[in-house]
This record gives structure tokens, sequence and C-alpha cells, in this order.
């Protein structure tokens, strides 16, 4: 059973050494990579999910409980405890959601009763996170960005059941990330974001700060920064309102927005 993820730092870009030896990250830890674009955060996740073994450019290794992880874990698709979920999605076939989902289910589970149980969860996961319901008879291809990171992140938590998840810039698309953060915490999952969204970054445990391809810092949220959270939420409520009225063809106007920021920030 897998219980922490160790990386052992290597070097940044103009071979300057990382600020720490190791980062440990432990079972029911959610954790954010931030650091301007270009600052090595993506490549610091797939260094975790390759299992670096100081074979990559940046000279880091990745333990698991400490030890060199198994080469399964590299070799066997099925036996890799770690789901990453970038971005770009135009890897997914052109399948209704109830076929890939079910396809997927079948693989984890032999029981047809636990698959559409599993079907089920993973769908009323999703539909938690997302503004517009995704349908099970849409197809793959039509879901918009927002459900369908929605649905990939409610697949490797709920069927894939991986311990470890990697998000990068999953807020980009749209997604509810308060409620994202609310239902991965009752997961006991090691979930690491890589992210330029503060709400993001001061609701995590602590946060891996990225500079010139290298960890630079290692900061851990404090009572402080979890009250200010409440803040920034509240800003970043404001803002998703405004959104939604441009999107449903509304009109802003002083009165409304004098609504929606009344105590919006207190």
């Amino acid at each position: 059973m897998i219980q922490s993820i160790s990386i052992l730092m290597g070097h940044g870009k103009n071979g300057r050494p990382e600020l720490a030896e190791r980062i440990e990250l432990r079972m029911g830890d959610i954790v954010s990579i931030v650091g301007p674009t270009g600052s090595g955060k993506t490549t610091l996740i797939n260094d975790i999910e390759l299992f670096a073994d100081g074979d990559t450019p940046t000279g880091r290794r990745i333990l698991i409980n400490g030890e060199r992880p198994p080469a399964a874990y590299r070799d066997d698709p099925a036996m890799n405890p770690i789901a990453l979920i970038t971005q770009h999605t135009n890897f997914l076939s052109d399948l209704p959601v109830r076929a890939f989902l079910t396809t997927h289910a079948g693989i984890r589970s032999n029981r047809p009763d636990e698959a559409e149980s599993l079907i089920a969860n993973t769908l009323v996961f999703a539909n938690q996170l997302t503004g517009e319901p995704i349908d099970l008879d849409s197809r793959m291809t039509e879901l918009s960005g927002g459900q369908t990171r929605a649905l990939m992140i409610a697949d490797a938590t709920v069927i894939c059941d991986t311990p470890i998840v990697l998000l990068d810039e999953v807020e980009n698309a749209g997604i509810h990330r308060t409620r994202a953060l609310e239902l991965l915490r009752q997961h006991r999952k090691i979930f690491v974001f890589v992210t330029h969204d503060p709400r993001i970054a001061l609701l995590s445990d602590y946060r891996v700060v990225m500079q010139g391809g290298c960890v630079t810092d290692l900061i851990r949220t404090d009572n402080a920064e979890r009250h200010l959270a409440t803040r920034v939420t509240r800003l970043d409520d404001i803002l998703s309102k405004l959104r939604d009225t441009i999107r449903m063809g509304g009109r802003l106007t002083e009165d409304a927005f004098a609504e929606l920021a009344e105590g919006g920030v207190a």
C-alpha cells in the first residue's frame, strides 16, 4: 500500500541545485505547484508520473514508500498508481460517455453490479464540479472543456481509484474549484495541482514554488492564509457570477454589480 512519495531534488535549467534534498508527499495531502510560466511546474509533475530515476533532464528521483518504485509501475498500465489529468484531451475517443465509463469500469472490476455503481458514482461526482450536467448518452468529443476535466477527475478518483492524482492547470477549464477540493479531501489520496489559481493554492496544505526549473521554496499554508482564502473565494465567486451573466446573454448594470459586490470581500 502506498503511503508516501519522495521527490529527491535535482537541478534547474542552468544546473543550479534545488532548494532542499527531498520533498515528502503523504496520503491525504493536497499540494499546489506554483510559479510563473516556464518555471518548470509541468516538468516536475512529469518527473513524478515517469517515476524519474536520475534519467530525466532534471536529475530528480522519485521514491515510493522510501524505495525505488517496482518496474511494474512503469511497464504495466494496470499497475500504475498515478493518474495525470492535463489540459489536453485530444486523446479521447468519440465514444458515448456511458461506453467510455463502462469500458474503464469493466477493466477495473469483474463484477457487473459493481461496475454500474462505479459509473453512477462517477457521474454524481463529475456533475458536482461542472455547471452543465453531463449526460451519459453524450459523446466524449461533445463535452465542454469543463465537463471533460470534471469527468476525468471523477474517473480518476472513483473508477481508477489511483492513490496519486496529478492535475495540470485544470482550473482553466471552468470547474468548481472549491467544490472539487471539498470532494477530493473526502478521498485519502495524494492530489498535486499545477496551478496559477490563488483559491486552489490557499486551500492546499502546502505549495511548492518553482523558478527557473528549480524548486525554490516550500510554503505550508498557515491559519492566516486559510482565513484569507475565504475572502479570495468571495472575490472569485463575484467574477464567476459576472462571467455567467455574460455567457447567458445578460447585461451588466451598476445596480447588479453593486448587489454582487456588497459584502463580497468582507
